[in-house]
Order: structure tokens, then C-alpha cells, then sequence
């Protein structure tokens, strides 16, 4: 994780560098203070600070092992603290703490190993998936009870997307 001088991080922010250390002598930032008594923010908790601007974090240039540099879309991208990492085999189970909620991960244990994985880490959840499925509660009280509704019917009992058009023309 990358470490930003006050001047970064404020620009980073979109705010001045006084209000950015107003914040960090009130404790609403949270620094590391160099040898020389300067601070120091990680990167993570400038991102922290943007969601609760309400901003989208940056894109981060991350540096891959052949030296390239890739990017890292700013979507579909949970932070988080890695509560557990289990290594079993080929595979590693990663539990990653993303607010109060924990995800659970399974990569490769050679994967775990070159990011160096360990319980406390700073770590980020990259969600690449092709279906990706979202459900709520029901007003029936029942949480397992399926918020399925059928489909719309026009004439005939044709589906709405299967209904033909009549439309005249004058």
C-alpha cells in the first residue's frame, strides 16, 4: 500500500492542505508519522475518505512482477482486512472483512503466497464474474421466501415481450 504526503493526499481528495490537516489533528484521518514527525496516509484511507465524500476511488496503477504496469478499475472493488487465510493443498481460503461483512475468497495457494497474504492486511476483494445475482428480503417475513413475480401478459396470453404490435397506421 502506498503512503501520500499531506500535499497527495489532499490533492488526491479534492481539498485544501489545511483542511486535510485540520482533519488529522482532530483524529479524523488516520497517519503514520515519519522519523521526522511528518504524516504519512495510506492510500486506503484516502480511498476510505472518498467514499464517504461520496466519490468513486481512483483507478490504482499496480506494479505486476514483469515490471508492467496495469490498472485496476475503481469498480466492482472491495477494500477490506483480511480476517483468515487457510491453505489447503493447490488452494487458499482468504476471509476478507469489507465493512461488516465478510467475504470469503478461494484462490490459489500460490496466489496467497506471492501477495504475502496474512491476518491484518490491508487487501482488496477484485469481483470478476459474468452473473452476478442480487436479492432482498420479501415483505412476507420470510428471508428464504423467493420475490419472484411473473411475468407480464398482454392479449392472448403472450408474454409482453412476446405480444406482437398493433399498431394502425392512418
Amino acid at each position: 500500500m502506498a503512503m501520500l504526503t499531506v500535499r497527495e493526499a489532499a490533492a488526491r481528495l479534492g481539498i485544501g492542505y489545511s483542511t486535510l490537516k485540520g482533519w488529522i489533528y482532530k483524529g479524523s484521518v488516520r497517519t503514520t508519522r515519519t522519523a521526522g514527525g511528518h504524516h504519512r496516509i495510506r492510500d486506503t484511507e484516502v480511498e476510505r475518505l472518498l467514499a464517504r465524500q461520496g466519490k468513486p476511488p481512483r483507478a490504482r496503477r499496480l506494479s505486476s512482477p514483469g515490471g508492467v504496469l496495469v490498472s485496476v478499475s475503481g469498480r466492482n472493488r472491495l477494500l477490506g482486512v483480511v480476517e483468515e487465510v487457510r491453505r489447503d493443498g493447490l488452494l487458499a481460503q482468504v476471509r476478507l472483512r469489507v465493512g461488516n461483512q465478510l467475504l470469503t475468497a478461494v484462490i490459489t495457494r500460490d496466489a496467497a503466497d506471492e501477495l504475502r497474504l496474512r491476518r491484518g492486511d490491508e487487501a482488496a476483494a477484485i469481483i470478476k464474474s459474468t452473473d452476478v445475482m442480487v436479492g432482498r428480503e420479501t415483505g412476507s417475513g420470510d428471508p428464504a421466501a423467493p420475490a419472484v413475480r411473473a411475468p407480464e401478459t398482454s392479449r392472448a396470453g403472450s408474454t409482453a415481450a412476446e405480444a406482437p404490435s398493433r399498431r394502425s397506421v392512418s
